[in-house]
């Protein structure tokens, strides 16, 4: 859907074939980095408010999904400084290695195989492997400008392009529009839209100093954890012989990341907190629970299986959940496929082909490389 300059990516498509066109909007995407300047024409924007599908009731904001319409031209331009940005930082080992998420070139699989190696890493060494999953909550609307603006000049980018960061937070406006009701323009000067081009890579670099930090502090106490983070979803691995002492582990773990996320104006979602196990024996298997309510979360009972970015694990990781959701999820594709037409009328067979490797393929093979 286009936004506020009713411009579609199929208009823009046909206007940069032509050279002079394209010229011009090179000519301003150097001209915001000389002048480190975003156009105020660029902070316009239009925010639809859906109800989200399936819910009991709709009194609470969390019931509705804001989706925000930029301006077509200033999210290609977006697009092309995330791609120099994300160039730059990489180039000077900026981003910290546990941040897996909001970078080019790595997705869910990578962390999946990140922790898959984290595991069996542990049992040869004979140690059980425990993670303590935590999510931010409202993650993009309280990334705090202020902070922002500190952590671009320490990540060593010019004078210019750090004022362009600068001026591209401030100003920026919106109005909603529920079915055919539309508001007045009001400032969003809060926070990074999670549907802006650039929203990966500066959360990235948001957490890069926040992990930096707390790889210190759990270093200076003395607490042998690791830490995976796929954007806003973050994972501590604890490793030992014994569950309680992984326990309490990710128990100070889990406090001292709490402490610093507020200090950096976030707050974790206690009720999203998971604890899962990893463990080889053939015997019964009854995990003590983790209690956080002392630092104001829940007492944690793990489960036999745990649900992490698709991945459905089970403790010996033979990955048979998995493969069952997955191939009960690619039945049903296929049936629904056979609606679309037959050997008479309907899609071509090409087609068919088509449709089976963009969506029946993807689905089947999630997770097959873990």
């Amino acid at each position: 859907m286009p936004g506020p300059d009713k411009l579609t990516w199929h208009h823009l498509k046909s206007i940069v074939n032509q050279d002079n066109c394209l010229i011009n909007i090179i000519n301003i995407t150097n001209s915001c980095f000389e002048l480190g300047h975003w156009p105020n024409y660029f902070k316009y924007s239009s925010t639809i408010i859906i109800p989200k599908p399936n819910k009991m009731s709709y009194d609470q904001p969390k019931a509705f999904r804001p989706i925000v319409l930029l301006n077509t031209l200033g999210k290609l331009i977006e697009r092309v400084i995330a791609e120099r940005l994300q160039f730059t930082v990489a180039s000077n080992n900026f981003i910290h290695p546990s941040q897996l998420g909001s970078l080019k070139f790595k997705s869910t699989m990578d962390a999946g195989v990140a922790l898959t190696h984290i595991v069996q890493s542990g049992w040869v060494k004979g140690k059980m492997t425990s993670t303590l999953t935590f999510d931010i909550s409202q993650f993009f609307p309280s990334l705090n400008h202020r902070l922002f603006t500190l952590i671009l000049e320490k990540a060593g980018l010019e004078s210019k392009v750090f004022s362009l960061f600068t001026n591209y937070l401030v100003k920026r406006k919106t109005n909603y529009i529920w079915n055919d009701l539309h508001s007045p323009d009001f400032e969003i000067n809060v926070g990074v839209g999670q549907e802006f081009a650039l929203s990966s890579i500066l959360s990235a670099l948001y957490l890069t100093l926040f992990l930096y930090i707390l790889e210190k502090r759990l270093k200076n106490l003395k607490i042998p954890i690791s830490i995976l983070l796929f954007i806003d979803d973050g994972l501590i691995v604890a490793q030992n012989k014994s569950l309680n002492m992984s326990n309490a582990h990710l128990f100070c773990s889990y406090n001292v990341l709490s402490k610093l996320l507020d200090n950096f104006g976030l707050v974790i979602e206690h009720v999203k907190t998971e604890i899962f196990h990893f463990n080889r024996s053939h015997g019964i298997f009854n995990p003590p629970p983790l209690d956080l309510s002392p630092i104001g979360g829940p007492t944690l009972c793990p489960k036999d299986t745990w649900k992490y970015l698709g991945f459905i694990f089970d403790r010996k990781l033979m990955f048979h959940q998995h493969i069952d959701h997955y191939s009960n999820k690619v039945i049903s594709t296929v049936k629904c496929m056979k609606l679309l037409g037959n050997s008479s009328q309907g899609i071509n067979p090409i087609q068919k082909q088509q449709l089976y490797r963009c969506c029946i393929l993807p689905i089947v093979l999630y997770g097959f490389q873990l």
